[in-house]
């Protein structure tokens, strides 16, 4: 999977953008990070990756949809090394199951907005990161149905740092042409 993405990251980066002399510069990324919910998080988050000084305004969406997988790919991964832990609550166990299969249908749907983005189907990248972002909702939720259980407080930073990842994927591509 993580070759898939890697691959579909360069295809992306090789194909011709319709802002060629565009650069991911500190400007372009003030400017598009203006644009977003989450200022701080969108700014720090794009400077920090090595090729934003190269991408366009739809690059910068493909690299914060990149961070949303690692944080979706790695909740879920977490999630799934809880249900090795030596216990015999089975309500847990299945709750965690749960929360990590929605984390990994995250990831799906924002691989999906990547393919989206790459034919310029914006409409389709916004409702694939719009349901990534909605994935944990269900977790949470499945929590709820257990009152005995706790919301772990891991768990509900990391689905806040997913949402808002998602918001600024989306405020970015809210701001391309359509």
């Amino acid at each position: 999977m993580a070759s898939k993405i890697f691959l579909l990251f360069l295809l992306f980066v090789a194909h011709p953008h319709p802002y060629p002399s565009v650069n991911g510069d500190a400007t372009l990324i003030k400017r598009t990070c203006k644009n977003t919910k989450y200022y701080n998080l969108c700014f720090s988050s794009l400077k920090s990756d090595p090729s934003s000084p190269n991408a366009d305004p739809k690059g910068l969406a493909v690299i914060m949809i990149g961070i949303g997988m690692t944080n979706a790919t790695s909740t879920s991964s977490y999630l799934s090394s809880k249900l090795l832990s030596p216990s015999n609550n089975t309500t847990l166990k299945r709750v965690l199951k749960e929360c990590a299969d929605k984390y990994s249908y995250a990831g799906d749907a924002l691989q999906a907005s990547v393919q989206d983005l790459a034919v310029e189907a914006y409409d389709y990248a916004y409702m694939h990161i719009t349901a990534a972002k909605d994935y944990p909702n269900a977790c949470h939720n499945a929590f709820k149905r257990y009152p005995a259980l706790v919301y772990p407080p891991d768990l509900a930073r990391r689905e806040d740092g997913l949402k808002h990842i998602c918001d600024v994927a989306m405020g970015i591509i809210d701001n391309l042409d359509w």
